[in-house]
């Protein structure tokens, strides 16, 4: 059991209070805790002990300040989106074996993208990992120049210097939901676009170009949407009263296609018996029980892993060319989609 600290009631433990616990100097103590030679094994489990018993916790932060590193990737993310909070997991996952902490900055309906940015610079962050950039490629250009930065889930024509991509083939992601679905027997198969957003351009053409590929080119239907489930139920509304109905719908992401589902309850339209609903992203969302979503996923393990180990290589000096990392989608087969009746 360890013993009752040696500091006063909510003091923070100093270097001092282990060299005073442990019965050795100060600058032992300093040696101890930098990991630097000059002190003996015994020395240096005597030092640790006492701090342990004391609750001493270095100050990594500060010690970082004082050689003029932070080692912070700032990392901005959309506060709505299920498959930013899965990417923000997988990134802390990826960042911490490679010695370096996260810095999160939201975005919001009350916070611009500018204003997250600022406060991850005011933060001393030495690089920056930007989950679905909307900004003008031009400012993307204007703030590589400042540090560097990894732009995810968005496709940039490069190169920008001291900005890399990695992002999803969200086309070949559209062409494998289309695949699916007309392997089922599909063909009047209609697409919930995602407008501006990053990706709704190459998911779009990835729906026409497998459509056309299967020779279904007259039922290509693209009807506007976007990333939330209130555009996702807007469009809905417009399928439920269209006649002929399509018999299956790729919707844009799974926000989107939630709710698709949820107007589709409402309108007494089953899924999949009368229509088939797949989203994008495979976010936690699709996992839950009583959704079961069919969706196109994207790795995200793989894309956290490339995002901090491009921004950590670009920190640490090593490659200046920009570059472009993308990942193959997978298709997850779940309780929204069938044959057609």
């Amino acid at each position: 059991m360890a013993a009752t600290p040696a500091v006063p009631d909510g003091k923070r433990p100093t270097l001092a209070d282990v060299a005073a616990r442990a019965g050795v100097s100060t600058a032992l103590v300093s040696i101890v805790m930098r990991g630097a030679k000059g002190a003996s094994a015994a020395t240096r489990e005597r030092v640790l002990e006492a701090a342990r018993e004391i609750g001493y916790r270095p100050d990594a932060r500060a010690r970082l300040l004082r050689s003029h590193r932070s080692q912070l990737l700032g990392v901005q993310f959309g506060l709505q989106h299920p498959f930013h909070s899965d990417l923000v997991e997988g990134i802390y996952a990826a960042a911490e074996p490679a010695g370096y902490q996260i810095a999160l900055s939201a975005v919001a309906a009350g916070r611009s993208e500018q204003r997250a940015v600022e406060t991850l610079l005011a933060d001393r962050c030495e690089a920056l990992i930007l989950l679905g950039p909307q900004v003008p490629a031009a400012q993307l250009a204007e703030l590589a120049r400042e540090l560097p930065v990894v732009s995810m889930a968005r496709r940039l024509r490069l190169p920008i210097p001291g900005l890399e991509v990695v992002r999803t083939a969200d086309d070949e992601g559209a062409r494998q939901a289309v695949d699916h679905l007309v392997a089922l027997g599909h063909r009047d198969i209609a697409h919930i676009d995602g407008g501006r957003a990053p990706g709704a351009a190459d998911r779009r053409r990835g729906y026409r170009t497998a459509m056309n590929r299967h020779g279904l080119g007259e039922h290509i239907r693209v009807l506007p949407g976007g990333l939330t489930e209130e555009e996702g139920a807007t469009a809905a509304g417009t399928l439920a009263a269209a006649a002929p109905r399509p018999t299956a719908v790729l919707a844009f992401n799974d926000r989107c296609a939630t709710g698709v589902l949820d107007i589709f309850l409402r309108s007494g339209i089953e899924v999949p018996g009368d229509i088939s609903v797949v989203g994008f992203d495979d976010s936690h969302l699709a996992r839950l029980a009583h959704i079961d979503l069919t969706t196109v996923g994207q790795d995200i393990p793989r894309l956290a892993h490339l995002a901090v180990h491009r921004a950590v290589a670009r920190v640490e000096g090593e490659g200046t060319a920009a570059d472009e990392h993308v990942i193959a989608p997978h298709l997850v087969i779940r309780g929204t989609t069938a044959a057609p009746r």
